[in-house]
């Protein structure tokens, strides 16, 4: 038999455990509402009603040259003439305006379109207008009708720092509206083989095809940027890793502006020609040692550049404080800032800095074909309108002949087109300025007249 108290103190024991078992567990500690997951939807609710997918349709005609040949065409049934082909292609857009319906996007996502159509966030699919578009910065502007529609707010991306947080919103691959994030990776970005005026935000959101003329935004749901481009050394079917571009929301906005406007973008130009900066010019020039910058060539006369009082053999170094580092740097600048643009230089001058000012002024359109070279006198040479650059046309066009002046019985005639200069391609006015700057012994022209081209010898 058990002594009492052993069976007193397994009897607690057993009672304790008891209780143990059937105790409440404790109460969990409620999570304030306050402490949510961080989350962007709040801000995408807003955004992603204003980003829209854009299909274009484009009809060209192709020509083969086995149709040329009537038993070809006998035997194999071809009809006669061009074949009409249908091509299509996808895209995104931001709306910007929603009281007159206006479609931020990309010029190469509309480029030679036949048919444009957006599709809204909320399933609505409209036919689109052309505007105008600006290939040099890759922007272009179209709209659709307004009602029930949503726009973003463009911010000041002049106030864009490396390493803010951006999404980007867009139609990759033609999946859907999608949505990746990122930060800033550089800002005033350049350099990128192919593109024109360049001066991009870059960043590591995924930017893939289909992304193009879609909305960069920051985290308060506004506009920063118009993603154009990524960036992979194998191509874009490779996929993305990790560099994105983005035109600035300042630039888009400035030529929407001027497209409106004008319909077209009016640029301003120093009216110098230009070339880089390399060690032994360095030195020959006398700047101090690790100069870089732009030397000046030429300066044409009655232009922004004399006027600053520039010189041939000075070095652009900077302009409004930005850093110069070669001729496509200047170029550059000069394409990105508006006709009637006041301008500081910083320039070197052997070994004297000077700080010299100027107004950006609109290049001339067309000029007497005197003022380039001697053997053009009696025609007038012109840029090509706007329609015709957008259609894929190079080359200056001849505006006026006096056909007994020395061009004009050298050959030339108004309507025709000149596309180079003794074998060197002529894109627009200002090469041709650039070809003709020190008269060549030998003028020979490259011109197409109708649909026939042909070289043209002017004594």
């Amino acid at each position: 038999m058990r002594p009492p108290a052993l069976a007193t103190v397994l009897l607690a024991g057993l009672l304790a455990g008891l209780l143990a078992a059937t105790a409440l567990p404790p109460a969990r500690t409620a999570v304030p509402a306050t402490a949510a997951t961080p989350s962007l939807a709040p801000m995408l609710e807003n955004v992603t009603p204003a980003v829209v997918n854009i299909y274009t349709r484009q009809v060209v005609e192709v020509q083969s040259p086995l149709a040329a040949d009537p038993i070809f065409r006998h035997f194999f049934g071809m009809p006669p003439g061009p074949q009409r082909r249908e091509s299509q292609s996808l895209g995104s857009g931001v709306i910007v305006d929603a009281e007159r319906g206006h479609v931020l996007t990309n010029h190469h996502v509309v480029e030679n379109a036949t048919e444009v159509s957006v599709q809204l966030h909320d399933g609505r699919t409209v036919s689109a207008e052309f505007i105008g578009s600006d290939p040099a910065t890759d922007v272009a502007l179209i709209r659709i009708p307004p009602g029930n529609l949503r726009a973003l707010p463009l911010a000041d991306s002049e106030r864009l720092r490396v390493g803010d947080f951006v999404v980007a919103v867009g139609n990759p691959f033609g999946l859907g509206q999608t949505v990746t994030s990122g930060i800033v990776s550089a800002v005033g970005r350049s350099g990128l083989t192919g593109l024109g005026f360049q001066n991009f935000i870059q960043t590591d959101a995924s930017i893939n095809p289909g992304n193009s003329g879609g909305a960069l935004v920051n985290l308060r749901g506004e506009l920063v940027g118009i993603n154009t481009a990524s960036f992979n050394p194998r191509g874009s079917a490779a996929g993305n890793i990790g560099l994105g571009f983005a035109i600035p929301a300042n630039l888009a906005g400035e030529v929407m502006r001027q497209l409106l406007v004008h319909g077209e973008v009016r640029r301003g130009s120093l009216g110098i020609e230009l070339a880089d900066l390399v060690p032994r010019f360095a030195e020959e020039l006398g700047v101090p040692a690790g100069t870089r910058g732009a030397i000046v060539t030429r300066v044409y006369r009655n232009a922004p550049g004399e006027a600053a009082g520039l010189r041939p053999g000075d070095v652009v170094t900077a302009i409004d404080g930005r850093r110069v580092d070669g001729a496509q740097a200047l170029r550059n600048a000069e394409g990105l800032l508006p006709v009637n643009q006041p301008v500081q230089l910083t320039v070197q001058r052997g070994a004297q800095t000077l700080s010299l000012r100027t107004t950006l002024r609109e290049p001339p359109r067309q000029l007497p074909g005197a003022e380039l070279d001697p053997r053009l006198a009696g025609a007038v040479v012109a840029e090509l309108a706007p329609r015709q650059r957008e259609a894929g046309g190079r080359g200056v066009v001849v505006a006026e002949v006096d056909p007994r002046s020395r061009a004009g019985l050298a050959g030339l005639r108004a309507g025709d087109r000149i596309l180079g200069v003794n074998g060197r391609r002529i894109e627009h006015l200002a090469a041709l300025r650039a070809a003709l700057g020190s008269p060549p012994p030998r003028l020979v022209l490259t011109v197409r007249r109708g649909a026939q081209q042909g070289e043209l010898e002017l004594r």
